[in-house]
């Protein structure tokens, strides 16, 4: 389902402003533009890292930051290159609960990391465009009382069915619990809150730099608002590794700021691009993972292997 959504979302993009601004998006990159992604990726990717190592520990499984970049860098690249954009937050909290000991708790940790950073996203965005965003008032308007009637229906669900049968009340009230243990303290909440703020300002960044590359010029407040919200359309789980919905939101957002659908679509096809090449480096630790994998034992280090499993049994 998400395939046929992210291929009829782009199908529809290119029907309404055509070809030539994905192709004018693609043929902008270039060098700089290239070297000042790999960066700001790498910034990014640290700091998610880091929000991942905080709440991890937080719910017992703690990993180290060196390990939670590579492993971080890995789930980026598989992301990408695969359709919906979950299988390398899967394959990360299955790897790190392998080692870890509770795959489940592995689980909840990717879970709230991810979750964390989106609310974040979500909670910064409404407020810069309640300052910026004058020429999407009325649009904004809709989409948050939409948003918080579609929250308050869920919570208010989540309360009856909790009432209404026993089960679900206490899986209800550990999932709650997981998550005061997750991100608990003020001071917990507020390293994640700042390596979110981190993570976005990078993907801000590399925007403006795609948006300046195409020869678009956009006022810096402008700009910024217009980014908030195609990342936000980023992360709309109906994607081809991140395609389709970020084409829609920015032809649209553009397109009512003024600049045109077809600049919008342009700078995120650019956006597409060196996102791609930034999380070049998840495709060499994906690569060494394996390598270590598939490395054969010692042929002097079996026997004692071998006697420690048997004596692990006994």
């Amino acid at each position: 389902m998400r395939l046929v959504v992210g291929c009829a979302l782009l199908a529809s993009v290119i029907a309404y402003v055509g070809t030539g601004p994905l192709i004018h998006g693609i043929l902008s990159v270039d060098g700089q533009a290239i070297a000042a992604a790999l960066f700001l990726s790498a910034v990014a990717t640290v700091a998610a890292a880091w929000r991942w190592c905080i709440i991890a520990t937080g719910l017992g499984v703690p990993l180290s930051w060196h390990t939670a970049i590579g492993r971080y860098y890995q789930s980026q690249f598989l992301n990408t290159v695969t359709p919906g954009g979950i299988v390398g937050d899967v394959h990360r909290a299955v790897a790190h609960g392998q080692s870890a000991g509770s795959v489940a708790l592995s689980a909840r940790a990717v879970v709230l990391e991810r979750t964390a950073g989106q609310i974040v996203q979500i909670v910064l965005t409404l407020i810069i465009c309640l300052f910026l965003g004058a020429q999407f008032g009325g649009h904004l308007l809709v989409v948050s009382a939409i948003g918080l009637g579609v929250v308050g229906f869920g919570a208010v669900t989540m309360g009856l069915a909790g009432a209404k049968w026993p089960r679900v009340g206490a899986a209800i009230r550990r999932e709650l619990q997981e998550l005061r243990s997750g991100i608990g303290s003020v001071r917990t909440a507020v390293q994640v809150v700042l390596a979110s703020i981190v993570v976005i300002s990078c993907h801000v960044a590399t925007f403006a730099i795609a948006t300046a590359a195409i020869g678009a010029s956009v006022p810096p407040g402008q700009l910024l608002v217009l980014t908030l919200l195609v990342l936000l359309g980023a992360s709309i789980p109906f994607s081809i590794g991140g395609w389709g919905p970020r084409e829609g939101v920015a032809g649209w957002a553009f397109a009512v700021a003024g600049f045109g659908a077809s600049t919008g679509v342009a700078a995120s096809a650019l956006f597409g691009i060196l996102t791609i090449i930034a999380v070049a480096p998840g495709a060499v630790v994906t690569l060494v993972y394996a390598a270590r994998r598939q490395r054969p034992i010692p042929q002097d280090t079996r026997p004692v292997l071998i006697a420690k499993d048997l004596e692990t049994t006994s």
